[in-house]
């Protein structure tokens, strides 16, 4: 099979377009290294690009991206753990100054939760047991509110998912001992795909504030 035209018809609109814009950056990250404002744990959906949803260049943000944008605990048993390991880079040798979370509407990963772990369809190889960090996510969103419709269900597990990930960064030492002394910052956010909102988590009311478009947007 040959590779995909689009695929390749995408990267020539780029170097025909934006490559020629990027080029000094690129040439100065390729002499001088990497140095991301922001590390951001998001999730594989395509819809839920980091990089576009914060409209960035090159260079700005170091990204790993996982199904759910979940974090595991720390867990340092020399199986293998590539979200682990990318915060761990981000931390000790980038020395990043915030790490977002970034959680979106309609995950998939979320929904397989919420229909059931146990179907062998959802649980393939590897999926269950990824989706298994998930496990009481839906009794902590009921715990606020009982009555939740199925789709208010979705969104309120997905923010849920965002503060525990957050949590959960928290048991990686090397991330504690870096929030303790003021040079790490967590943060957490959630896109809306139809919409294209932004919520950011309120540290203060713990509550997903939407972000106010630009007044020329």
């Amino acid at each position: 099979m040959p590779f995909p035209a689009d695929l390749i018809n995408g990267y020539r609109r780029y170097a025909g377009e934006r490559l020629p814009e990027e080029r000094g950056r690129l040439a100065q990250l390729a002499k001088l290294g990497q140095a991301p404002r922001a590390m951001v744990i998001g999730c594989c959906d395509s819809r839920a690009a980091p990089e576009t949803v914060f409209s960035t260049r090159p260079g700005e943000l170091f990204v790993v991206r996982n199904v759910a944008n979940i974090v595991p605990p720390y867990a340092p048993d020399d199986a293998h753990h590539s979200t682990s390991a990318a915060i761990e880079f981000a931390v000790r040798e980038l020395m990043v100054p915030d790490i977002v979370v970034l959680g979106h509407s309609l995950c998939g990963g979320i929904a397989a939760y919420l229909k059931g772990r146990q179907l062998e369809e959802i649980r393939g190889d590897f999926i269950g047991p990824w989706i298994d960090l998930l496990s009481g996510s839906q009794s902590e969103a009921e715990a606020t509110d009982k009555d939740l419709a199925d789709a208010d269900m979705q969104r309120a597990v997905e923010e849920v998912v965002v503060r525990r990930s957050l949590k959960n960064l928290t048991t990686f030492p090397f991330v504690r001992e870096k929030v303790e002394a003021g040079e790490v910052t967590l943060h957490g956010a959630h896109f809306g795909i139809a919409t294209g909102e932004l919520r950011i988590l309120d540290p203060e009311t713990g509550r997903f504030e939407a972000v106010a478009p630009a007044e020329d947007a």
